[in-house]
């Protein structure tokens, strides 16, 4: 069965990769933009000229979500599937952790909120990424407030968006990538990762489309398979 998908944070890394997967698995893609100057997305637009469609999009701008729904509208009456990738990390200044929690948290539940006129039929399912940074009870970090703050809320609205939506026929599925060589801290990518971002973003990939024991429980699951509530 072809899906149709909208992925936020599609720009490069995990988001980027993880277009590719759903375009490989022959699904029709909606890849959220907020990087205009990183080329990647439009030369593999030039590739599926068909199946994907680049929209501009700032998670933290309610307007910019706003006129993404609008254009993916134009172009189609449902989606099956919303997958929330767009994330940052950075410094621990007040400022940092502000758009740190404003893009992570905020800017996910936000897009949810707008595109669930957009999935009353279809497949119905809603996916995070998310971290074990966010669970306090496995916390042992003594830093990175901002990143573990803005996972924390995020996996407290993804809580109540299920304690909602659940009853309404959604389904969920909350991924922890592991510690993926990416680009959440700016321009450069980190190299000290375990996995790259196409082997994370292919286990994201099967995790998101597959199925699971009971979809009453909410659970997150990470890159290696485990999964656990928090």
């Amino acid at each position: 069965m072809n899906r149709i998908v909208f992925i936020t944070g599609a720009d490069r890394g995990l988001g980027f990769s993880l277009t590719k997967e759903f375009l490989q698995a022959g699904d029709r893609v909606f890849a959220g933009q907020f990087m205009p100057r990183w080329k990647e997305l439009e030369a593999l637009k030039e590739q599926e000229p068909e199946r994907l469609t680049i929209v501009p999009l700032d998670v933290m701008k309610e307007e910019s979500i706003d006129e993404a729904v609008r254009l993916v509208k134009e172009e189609t009456p449902y989606i099956d599937l919303l997958v929330n990738v767009a994330g940052i990390a950075g410094r621990d200044s007040e400022e940092a952790i502000r758009r740190i929690i404003r893009t992570n948290a905020l800017g996910a539940m936000c897009v949810t909120e707008r595109f669930l006129p957009l999935m009353e039929t279809g497949m119905k399912r809603i996916g995070y990424f998310s971290s074990e940074a966010g669970s306090i009870t496995l916390a042992f970090r003594e830093g990175m407030f901002g990143y573990c703050m803005s996972k924390a809320a995020l996996n407290m609205g993804i809580r109540l968006a299920f304690n909602k939506l659940r009853p309404e026929g959604f389904t969920f599925r909350v991924y922890h990538p592991g510690w993926v060589n990416s680009y959440m801290g700016g321009d450069t990518i980190s190299t000290g990762g375990i996995y790259s971002a196409d082997e994370s973003a292919h286990e994201a990939f099967l995790y998101l489309t597959g199925e699971t024991d009971s979809e009453d429980v909410l659970m997150i699951r990470d890159v290696a398979g485990m999964s656990w509530s928090f």
